[in-house]
């Protein structure tokens, strides 16, 4: 595939797939709002978080093998179409009247095993397309594009919200499922080469082991897949936190809470396009472990700050957010790069569960222990570890020099 034409042809995917996002955004960000009005219930929200990792974390790793053993256009097809249909049942039951706590969280849960089979696919599906060199390039490109849809969805959900009904962006989330499956079946996605023809005469079992194994036998990505599940578990609740050390810490309003929350994701869009543009550091052995460390060094700082020290923390939430793209990018390319094709499924639904499963263990960790010793000693120890963390990484010989090794394993 030329240059120019698989420029085209990713691009336009992730339109579509960047519509989608939005929409699915401003259904997401509806329906907890909705849930926040209905019940007023910390609990509640709690179990909507979890209906929205638990099933990821399950169905990923079985999503992977389907993934690698079937059409991956029909899955991207599939997966999109399947999340809008399961929407559709809360746009029924509205028309009789109010929606049930438990369809809520139910959909919720459904449409998180949706994206169990979407995500493995489209980034499996990436680098059938896209150039070796290009796949860290793509990974910024399309985080940034999801960064936008995330902000944009939440901020149109605020406005739909008191005017629209839930039934209007459940049509709206149709609208966007729709066209990122047109999108998904116009273009020409290259069939994989080297398919594994041993895989069709194994169990599904079998198949599964078989792509664990060979993630397993990369080492310096089977080491980084273990070193972002740690990296989740200390980072990824520390966002949720923002509010309570804006408003209890700091002294102030849900105007400054909305500053951190707007000041990480501006800084995970700019870190997304840098990432894009440039490609970001060429040694991705040393990149991962400073993007860790990146991250890490502003939350022990801010757990140093005095009462009167909220826009130093605004400034550090803008610093965490722009670290976490040239983690979460790197690390995805080198998958991409470094594992056979007719692996991929297998390797990003391992991946996505593992992370998946990581988030809610990092919150369950981090709402006990920053009740426990207070919320900006909480930051500083959470802080120093990931801090250890990016050291340990740096140390692990096979993430250190994993751009000087291959570029595939052998199938």
């Amino acid at each position: 595939m030329n240059k120019l034409k698989w420029k085209q042809t990713f691009y336009f995917l992730w339109v579509g797939q960047a519509v989608s996002v939005l929409t699915s955004s401003i259904l997401q960000m509806a329906l907890i709002w909705h849930l926040t009005v209905i019940t007023q219930s910390a609990f509640v929200l709690s179990m909507a978080s979890l209906a929205g990792f638990l099933p990821n974390a399950i169905f990923g790793i079985v999503a992977g093998t389907f993934v690698d053993r079937m059409d991956r256009k029909g899955i991207l097809i599939g997966a999109d179409l399947f999340i809008a249909v399961i929407s559709l049942t809360l746009a029924i039951a509205a028309q009789n009247g109010n929606i049930a706590v438990w369809l809520v969280l139910a959909v919720l849960a459904i449409r998180s095993i949706g994206t169990a089979f979407h995500t493995p696919a489209i980034s499996a599906v990436t680098p059938l397309i896209v150039p070796p060199e290009e796949l860290t390039k793509c990974a910024g490109f399309t985080q940034s594009l999801q960064t936008i849809g995330y902000m944009a969805g939440t901020a149109i959900a605020g406005i739909l919200y008191p005017i629209w009904s839930i039934s209007g962006m459940v049509a709206l989330d149709v609208f966007g499922a729709i066209v990122a499956s047109l999108v998904v079946a116009l273009i020409k996605i290259p069939k994989i080469e080297n398919a594994d023809r041993a895989n069709q005469s194994k169990s599904f079992f079998e198949e599964t082991k078989a792509g664990y194994s060979a993630l397993k036998k990369e080492k310096g990505i089977f080491a980084l897949v273990w070193i972002a599940a740690a990296f989740t578990i200390l980072y990824f609740p520390i966002n949720a936190l923002f509010p309570l050390m804006s408003l209890d810490y700091f002294g102030g309003t849900t105007f400054q809470a909305s500053v951190t929350e707007i000041a990480f994701s501006v800084g995970m869009l700019v870190g997304s396009v840098i990432l894009g543009i440039g490609g970001g550091i060429k040694n991705r052995g040393l990149a991962i472990p400073f993007s860790i460390m990146l991250m890490g060094v502003p939350i022990t700082f801010s757990g140093l700050l005095p009462q009167s020290g909220f826009w130093a923390f605004a400034f550090f939430c803008i610093i965490m957010g722009a670290s976490a793209p040239f983690h979460n990018g790197p690390v995805t390319a080198l998958i991409q790069e470094k594992l056979p094709p007719e692996y991929l499924g297998r390797a990003f639904g391992f991946y996505g569960s593992i992370a998946s499963l990581a988030m809610p263990v990092g919150l369950l960790i981090s709402g006990a222990f920053a009740d426990i010793v207070g919320i900006t000693k909480w930051f500083f120890i959470t802080g120093t570890l990931i801090v250890i963390l990016a050291l340990i990484c740096l140390a692990v010989p096979s993430i250190r020099t994993i751009d000087k090794d291959g570029k595939k394993a052998d199938g």
